[in-house]
Formats: structure tokens, sequence, C-alpha cells
């Protein structure tokens, strides 16, 4: 795939999420009705914050030199900032505009911008092309989970 497509397909992730989400209540947004899995409103908060995480990254590994980029464990995530609490269409709004901020300085790179290479405090070295890989893969990746609750909740995709 080329960077081109790549920045596309990240820029496209918040319709998808859109998409998914779309005409769901509140109580729907809250439900659980996977045993053990996080509501539709958890996913999308963490989606949320991971984004600002992989936004950070990014940028870093643009403006410095093999920056180090540190993890961050979803589950304390989810227990500590009120993910039940959170409105989705400010959550949507946040990774929409993350994205285009992000994806406006994607596409001024030149292609040898995508080797430059961050540090991971567990992972070890990503370039840049592996974290917006990564980060663009990672709303359909949960879409997914979103789409199997909104089954087991009864309602059509």
């Amino acid at each position: 795939m080329s960077y081109a497509s790549l920045i596309d397909a990240y820029l496209a992730g918040p319709d998808l999420l859109r998409q998914a989400t779309r005409g769901l209540s509140e109580l729907q947004l809250r439900a659980r009705p996977i045993a053990g899995q996080w509501s539709t409103l958890e996913v999308v908060c963490h989606l949320a914050d991971f984004e600002i995480v992989y936004a950070d990254r990014l940028k870093r590994v643009i403006a410095e030199h093999e920056p180090t980029m540190f993890g961050g464990d979803p589950d304390q995530f989810a227990a500590r900032l009120a993910y039940q609490d959170r409105d989705l269409a400010e959550e949507l709004d946040l990774i929409t505009s993350v994205r285009k901020s992000v994806g406006r300085i994607l596409r001024t790179l030149a292609p040898d911008d995508f080797s430059r290479i961050g540090r991971h405090s567990e992972a070890g070295p990503l370039s840049l092309a592996t974290l917006l890989t990564r980060v663009t893969d990672h709303i359909p990746h949960h879409v997914q989970f979103i789409r199997q609750k909104r089954q087991a909740l009864g309602l059509a995709d």
C-alpha cells in the first residue's frame, strides 16, 4: 500500500466508527451485552484516548530523532478515565479532529520520512510507517467488536 493510500485509510477511520455507532441509544451505548467485554461507549473512549497517544507518537517520530515512546495499559485507562460517563459525540469529534490534523502533517512528508524511528518502551524500534499502520488498523479492529455488540443486542449493522 502506498503512503498516500495508507493516509487515506487513516483519515477514513472516524467515518467507519461513526457508521458502527450510528443509531445507538444511550442505553445501548452503555450496555455490555457480551460478558467480559467493554460497552460500545467504552470502546469508543478507548479509541479516543489512544488516538491522542498515537498522535503524540507520530508527531514525535516526525519531529525528533529516535524519541522514546511509552506504552499504556488500556484497562487502567478504562478504569480511571470515566468511560461510562463520557459523551459519544465528543469522543467521535475528538478522533476526527486529531486525525484531520495529523493527516495534514503526514501529507507533507517525503517517502523517506516514513522510515524514521521511535523507540517504544515495550515494542522496541518502530518506524513511522509501522506506527501509522497500527493506528490506521486500530479503529477497524474495534469496529468488529462494536458489530458483535450490536448483534448481541439484536440490532443490524
